[in-house]
C-alpha cells in the first residue's frame, strides 16, 4: 500500500512556490492567483514551529499552557489503524466523537507514542479565539484586512479524504510534516464523491483510497491525477489552496499540526451554495424531465446569466431580490424560504 501511494504521488506535478519577504508580496499574490501556491518558511519564526522543532513534545506542551479550560472536540480512530478517517464498510464513520480537554488528549497521545496500535487521534478545525488564549495573537500573518477564520488542526498521522471548501485558505504547517493532493474545481466527477449529506466532516469527500486507488472501480481518478498537484510541507511552510480547489490532506509525522486562515471575497450573509445546491435536489431533481428543463432555464435566466434584460422592464425600486444583493434583502430572503420550508 505505501509503495502504491509512493508510485501515485512521485510522478505528480509539484505546486510552484512563491518568494515572499514582504506582507505586501503575499497580499499581492493571494489577490492576484487562482491556483495553489507555496511560499518556504513563513511561519518560521512562531514560536509554536520553533517548539515543534524541538520536539512533538514540546510543541504540545505549548499548546497545553495556552488552553482554555473546556472540552475540545477530538476525533478518535480504531487502534492500528492507516489514520484514514473515512467511511466504513457500511459507510458509517470509522471513527467516533468524544469531547476532552486538551491535556487528557495529549496525554493519550503521550501515552501511545511510537506504539504501532496508537489510536488515530485528530482534533479538526479548532477556533483558535475561543479555545486557547494568546495562541493567534503569537503565531500569526498580517492578513490586512481579510476578515479570516483562523483554526488550527491537531493530532496523529491522518489521511483526509480529498473535499473541498468555500472559502479560500491559506494553510501553514507548524508542526510534523503535510502532504496535499489538490486538483482543479472541476475535476469533481473524477474524483468520484460520496454523499453529500451523510460526510466524515461536513464536506462531500472522494469515496478514492489515494493510497491504493482501485482503477477498475473508479478509472475516472486517472483523469483527475493528470490534473493534480502535490505539496508537500514542512514546518513555517504555506500553503494557499483557492476556493473550491479540492484537496486530500495527509499529516505524516507522529505528531502534526496545522493553521489556516480562511476567508470569502464575497459577504457572509449571501450564505453557503451548497444550501442551494441541496435544496434543489429536494424540489427540482425529481421533478418530470420537461420540468427540469424549464427549472433550468429559469436559474439561467435568473443566476447564472443575470443579465439587464432580466429585470429591465421592472422599475428599479420594484426590483427586490431581482436586484442587487443587500445585508436587508438577503434576510428578507433567509426569512421567506425558512417560513415556506416549514410548511
Amino acid at each position: 500500500m505505501a509503495e502504491a501511494a509512493s508510485s501515485i504521488f512521485g510522478t505528480l506535478a509539484r505546486v510552484p512556490e512563491k518568494a515572499v519577504s514582504r506582507t505586501e508580496d503575499l497580499h499581492a499574490a493571494l489577490h492576484v492567483s487562482d491556483r495553489p501556491f507555496i511560499v518556504r518558511g513563513l511561519a518560521a519564526d512562531w514560536p509554536l514551529v520553533k517548539a515543534g522543532k524541538q520536539s512533538a513534545k514540546a510543541a504540545r506542551d505549548y499548546l497545553v499552557a495556552k488552553s482554555r479550560e473546556r472540552p475540545f472536540v477530538v476525533s478518535v480512530g480504531q487502534p492500528g489503524g492507516d489514520g484514514r478517517l473515512f467511511y466504513d464498510e457500511s459507510m458509517d464513520m470509522n471513527f467516533r466523537m468524544m469531547n476532552a480537554k486538551l491535556p487528557e488528549v495529549f496525554a493519550q497521545i503521550d501515552r501511545e507514542e511510537g506504539q504501532q496500535n496508537a489510536h488515530t487521534i485528530y482534533l479538526a478545525s479548532i477556533d483558535m479565539h475561543d479555545f486557547f488564549v494568546g495562541l493567534h495573537e503569537d503565531n500569526q500573518v498580517d492578513m490586512g484586512e481579510r476578515q479570516c477564520l483562523a483554526s488550527i488542526w491537531m493530532g496523529t498521522p491522518t489521511r483526509i479524504a480529498a473535499h473541498n471548501d468555500f472559502p479560500d485558505n491559506l494553510a501553514f504547517c507548524a508542526v510534523g510534516k503535510r502532504r496535499f493532493t489538490l486538483f482543479p474545481r472541476e475535476q469533481f466527477r473524477n474524483l468520484y464523491l460520496g454523499p453529500i449529506d451523510h460526510t466524515p466532516a461536513g464536506r462531500a469527500v472522494s469515496m478514492v483510497d489515494f493510497h491504493a486507488p482501485d482503477f477498475d472501480r473508479f478509472p475516472r481518478f486517472k483523469e483527475a491525477l493528470d490534473h493534480a498537484l502535490v505539496a508537500e510541507l514542512e514546518p513555517g511552510d504555506a500553503l494557499y489552496i483557492p476556493s473550491m480547489w479540492w484537496h486530500h490532506v495527509e499529516g505524516l509525522s507522529p505528531f502534526n499540526v496545522l493553521v489556516n486562515y480562511w476567508w470569502r471575497e464575497t459577504p457572509r450573509w449571501m450564505g453557503q451554495p451548497e444550501s442551494a445546491l441541496q435544496l434543489a435536489m429536494l424540489a427540482i431533481r425529481d421533478l418530470p424531465e420537461d420540468e427540469k428543463r424549464h427549472w433550468r432555464d429559469m436559474f439561467d435566466h435568473y443566476v447564472f446569466q443575470n443579465s439587464d434584460e432580466a429585470v429591465a422592464h421592472i422599475p428599479e425600486q420594484a426590483r427586490t431580490v431581482l436586484g442587487p444583493l443587500t445585508p436587508e434583502l438577503a434576510s428578507k430572503l433567509r426569512t421567506f424560504l425558512l417560513r415556506a420550508l416549514s410548511q
